[in-house]
């Protein structure tokens, strides 16, 4: 027997058991592109199922129709705006109905919102962002928690932002968004912890998507990424995909905890 190659194997066996989502069923909201994208793609790389979710239909279809393909996975798209509380808890329905279940829910639909400073700021500009961000965080979060709670089971991941702790120029609404997931992140862990739900959270920094790539591409955003972020350079949705795993799989006693993944951007 080679015992370098029993070693292989069992290190191989060991990876399977810790991180293998097999069996599972993902839903992703935001699953269409950017960093959504990216942790569903890493999901069915580990054998999940999935479930995305995005207002834009054919976009869903599509992205679920690859990932099925590249991976042999059983993955769909479902239209949703995360807005619309009917429509979610009858996307629910159809997703308890084709898979039985929601082991793992990322919260991931966001936008920008208006850059004004707040001086100028309507309150159509605040209520747009607070919606889409932390309201439709909230109300996916609520109905999936309810599912999740009737079988004592389940990992709930909120993508939060480094504006969430990190003031930004014009950008109220959001960073005032980030942070509310965040604390929200929190009580739900609180909450929750007592059915045997995860709940965490992951703060990007700037990311190369196309919801950053405008600024990036800008002089503006070159000179930022110099003097603001320690690695001088924004990050790769595909270094997203470990940490997403990793709270997908992540032991009961870890929870109510943020992870930043943000090239230091948060350190200094």
């Amino acid at each position: 027997m080679n015992p370098i190659g029993t070693v292989d194997v069992r290190k191989a066996n060991l990876l399977e058991e810790l991180f293998s989502l097999k069996g599972k069923t993902a839903l992703v909201t935001g699953g269409t592109r950017g960093i959504g994208r990216a942790i569903a793609d890493a999901y069915a790389a580990a054998g999940a199922d999935l479930v995305l979710t995005a207002r834009d239909f054919q976009g869903c279809r599509s992205a679920a129709a690859d990932l099925s393909a590249r991976y042999g996975v059983k993955a769909v798209g479902k239209e949703m705006n995360v807005k619309n509380v009917e429509r979610i808890d009858a996307v629910l329905k159809e997703v308890v109905d084709e898979f039985g279940k929601v082991d793992i829910l990322v919260n991931s639909a966001g936008i920008a919102g208006s850059e004004k400073p707040v001086l100028r700021m309507t309150d159509e500009d605040l209520t747009e962002v607070m919606s889409v961000d932390f309201y439709g965080t909230f109300f996916v979060s609520r109905s999936v928690g309810q599912v999740m709670s009737r079988r004592k089971s389940g990992k709930i991941i909120n993508i939060c932002s480094v504006l969430g702790k990190v003031a930004a120029r014009n950008m109220a609404g959001y960073c005032a968004s980030k942070a509310a997931i965040l604390q929200l992140t929190r009580v739900m862990a609180l909450e929750l912890m007592q059915d045997n739900i995860q709940v965490n959270a992951i703060s990007p920094g700037y990311f190369v998507t196309d919801f950053s790539r405008g600024f990036l591409d800008m002089e503006t955003g070159k000179r930022f990424m110099a003097n603001k972020i320690p690695m001088k350079r924004a990050g790769n949705p595909e270094e997203i995909k470990s940490t997403a795993i990793y709270l997908a799989t992540c032991p009961p006693f870890l929870t109510g905890t943020e992870i930043s993944i943000d090239g230091g951007h948060s350190i200094v």
